[in-house]
């Protein structure tokens, strides 16, 4: 039943596209184009930070990490196939330059990556504005894998969810690091 519903999904949200949204979709999932996002992000927490942003970028590698192998480990559990190479799907799905990506699917790595990186940066720089930006940011980039056909809308959710609490765990960790550990070490307290 669930299946049968994200596929319905899938197919409606697919169907709504043009050559000029093509061209904005590939572009929005692709991954070099977000660099300078992720640069401004790091300068952000370096001035913001100081002295404390080099453990910063630890944790942020250890999200970074997580997000990437944890949604790759369960789409090789799972082994749910992506809509383009589903054969009840393969001619319905509306693909992008002929891509289709891997096998599997379930769960989206751009979506646990993406939101993994939203509320983790939120977390850190907390301001309404960017917390707004950064998380539609994360929801454009989800709905872009269902645009682009290689990704059903519940693969998008659940990666969604699965990068949000990572996110969310590592910030904590590094809370607690800083409360028990940092805070007792004066040359790691901020200037």
């Amino acid at each position: 039943m669930l299946e049968h519903l994200d596929q319905q999904a899938l197919l409606l949200l697919n169907s709504w596209n043009s050559p000029f949204f093509d061209h904005v979709m590939y572009a929005i999932s692709g991954r070099v184009i977000w660099i300078p996002l992720y640069l401004a992000i790091l300068i952000t927490l370096g001035i913001k930070y100081k002295r404390k942003f080099l453990i910063i970028l630890l944790f942020i590698i250890l999200a970074a990490t997580l997000a990437d192998q944890l949604s790759v480990a369960i789409k090789n559990l799972v082994e749910r196939l992506r809509p383009c190479h589903e054969p009840s799907l393969q001619s319905l799905v509306h693909l992008v330059n002929g891509e289709c990506g891997g096998l599997y699917s379930f769960v989206s790595s751009h979506a646990t990556n993406s939101f993994n990186v939203a509320l983790l940066s939120l977390l850190f720089i907390r301001k309404r504005w960017f917390t707004i930006s950064i998380i539609l940011w994360a929801l454009v980039v989800g709905y872009s894998r269902i645009y682009l056909g290689v990704h059903y809308p519940g693969d998008v959710i659940c990666g969604s969810i699965l990068g949000a609490l990572i996110g969310w765990s590592v910030y904590s960790l590094y809370v607690l690091t800083d409360n028990k550990i940092l805070q007792h070490r004066p040359y790691f307290n901020p200037s």
